[in-house]
């Protein structure tokens, strides 16, 4: 069954899609898909950083469709009632307002859009380029992270874990220093500092998708999140300076 979103240019649809985003990356699965785009479609700007997962999510789709697309399926989307706030002149209608309604008994029916998906990603695609060809480029924020890696045991060959660890490599992804600490019994974790950039990388899906899956599982039982800082930069007296702000310590804990 497809998931249904309604006007999301009305501050009640943002908030709605907002709550709807808080535990999730994409808008339906664990990669990026045609159900994002035609989510993203319907937004003519960018949504306010108020509403601060929707920003999170909308940025990241931008990123992607600027670097290199969206080609997943998804599981099917509907966006209901969706129109472009204006006080001057009306926009021309989007291809959502152009769409045909839907029967509402065909709830069932996991392929409601077909061709309109198609011409929705086309439409998103042209506009990613031409923003890239007009040369205004959207600097991404920047996030310290460290991470606590535990072995299985006190067996765990420690340096081949971390070679492991540091061979994952991702755009907007960069390791930092290390230090292995005691935690009991001879058992020695991983303590490592990483830089990402906040559009491009997302620390659930690093964890899930490789530190904790085949083959880093065979030397990683765990990974926690100790602590995310946000990277901030300020001029002053004529120089740019970097700082970091501590924003977010999240208690996440993730087993295989």
């Amino acid at each position: 069954m497809d998931v249904v979103f309604h006007n999301l240019n009305s501050a009640s649809g943002l908030k709605k899609l907002d709550e709807y985003l808080l535990p999730r990356s994409y808008i339906t699965g664990y990669q990026a898909s045609k159900d994002d785009i035609a989510v993203h479609a319907e937004f003519s700007a960018p949504p306010s950083t108020d509403y601060v997962n929707v920003s999170r999510w909308y940025n990241h789709i931008e990123a992607l469709l600027r670097m290199r697309g969206v080609s997943g399926e998804g599981q099917g989307v509907k966006v209901e009632g969706s129109t472009t706030i204006s006080e001057e002149a009306p926009a021309s209608p989007t291809i959502a307002e152009t769409k045909a309604p839907v029967e509402e008994d065909d709830d069932d029916d996991v392929d409601l859009f077909g061709e309109e998906i198609e011409e929705e990603k086309k439409a998103a695609e042209e506009h990613a380029i031409a923003v890239k060809a007009s040369g205004k480029k959207k600097e991404s924020g920047k996030s310290s992270v460290l991470l606590d890696i535990k072995p299985w045991d006190n067996e765990t060959n420690m340096q081949k874990l971390e070679e492991v660890v540091r061979s994952v490599k991702m755009e907007g992804l960069l390791w930092g220093a290390s230090k292995l600490i005691p935690v009991g019994y001879g058992i020695k974790k991983l303590q490592i500092m990483l830089t990402i950039v906040d559009d491009l990388v997302f620390v659930d899906n690093l964890i899930e998708d490789h530190l904790t899956a085949e083959p880093a599982n065979e030397y990683i039982q765990s990974c926690d999140i100790v602590a995310v800082n946000k990277i901030c930069k300020f001029i002053h007296s004529n120089k740019l300076s970097y700082w970091s702000h501590n924003f977010q310590i999240i208690p996440l804990f993730i087993s295989h």
